[in-house]
């Protein structure tokens, strides 16, 4: 209560709890994007709404809604904060795009490429030393994530996966950029680079319908739920764990996803979605549960 950093993980078991509740809260993605574009018990697929205002909208309300616990004392610059906030904007700008040229699952199962280009950065560009079990966790993720990729291939489908790809190496430089960031206020970066990124969306969220004030309610927890308070989450908890940890854990979110997106609108994943949704999910109970074993 009394210093700045008084409410931020302390070991490296709080961090991963962070980390943990940010990939299940990101997962639900799927399920608010299908009740926003597919008809449901709500009624809220109309009118249409254009992808880049339903992603205008989410940053905006994350950030907004969000701004208020920023204190004073949290406010901080530095030149590394630019490029932060436009890997962000270009990762949420090739993620809406990839959504509307393939499936949701599609799309966000090709962003988790993005562990392995957070492994390879921490080491490579932050010095981080490899860990022996986290490696072979993100190899198996990646595997996982493979056969995935490789189940939904088409020829037509080729330069969208390349769009999906680009996306994970934005959220990879994200994390990164938050990993470095570190010893800067968790709110205040989280809010930084979601109305930022609301700035950049703003002039392209006008080409579609306005929301109706059912779809502004979604779109409010869609932002402040799925999207703002995981990457508060996500930001505290890589103070305390590495980004090779934070991305091994994140692989939890596209096994998640389609889960959610069936139990709303049904939609079901193909048979080597579960495959490699199966090893995504191994990989990370074999990097984890062990230590939970030798700590209990």
């Amino acid at each position: 209560m009394g210093t700045p950093n008084a409410q931020e993980p302390s070991s490296p078991v709080e961090g991963r709890i962070c980390i943990l509740m940010a990939a299940i809260l990101w997962s639900l993605s799927g399920g608010f994007a299908k009740v926003l574009t597919r008809p449901t018990a709500l009624g809220l697929d109309h009118p249409a709404l254009h992808p880049m205002t339903i992603a205008f909208f989410r940053v905006l309300f994350a950030g907004a809604l969000l701004a208020p616990a920023i204190r004073t004392r949290d406010w901080s610059w530095r030149p590394l904060m630019v490029a932060m906030m436009v890997a962000f904007a270009a990762m949420n700008i090739l993620f809406v795009w990839a959504l509307t040229m393939t499936t949701a699952a599609n799309a966000i199962l090709l962003q988790y490429t993005a562990p392995l280009w957070m492994y390879l950065a921490s080491i490579w560009i932050l010095g981080e030393r490899p860990d022996r079990r986290s490696s072979v966790a993100v190899l198996i993720g990646s595997a996982g994530i493979a056969i995935i990729v490789a189940g939904g291939w088409t020829s037509d489908e080729r330069g969208i996966i390349l769009v999906a790809l680009a996306s994970g190496v934005g959220y990879a430089a994200v994390v990164l950029f938050l990993r470095v960031l570190r010893d800067a206020s968790s709110m205040w970066l989280t809010v930084l680079n979601h109305l930022s990124c609301a700035v950049v969306l703003f002039p392209l969220a006008l080409l579609g319908p306005t929301p109706s004030p059912g779809q502004l309610g979604l779109l409010a927890a869609f932002g402040t739920i799925q999207m703002g308070l995981p990457y508060w989450l996500m930001a505290r908890g890589l103070r305390s764990i590495s980004a090779q940890e934070a991305g091994a854990i994140t692989l939890l979110e596209p096994v998640l996803n389609p889960m959610w997106a069936y139990l709303v609108a049904g939609e079901k994943p193909a048979p080597l979605t579960w495959l490699g949704g199966s090893l995504i999910l191994g990989a990370i109970l074999w990097r984890y549960l062990p230590a939970a074993r030798s700590t209990s």
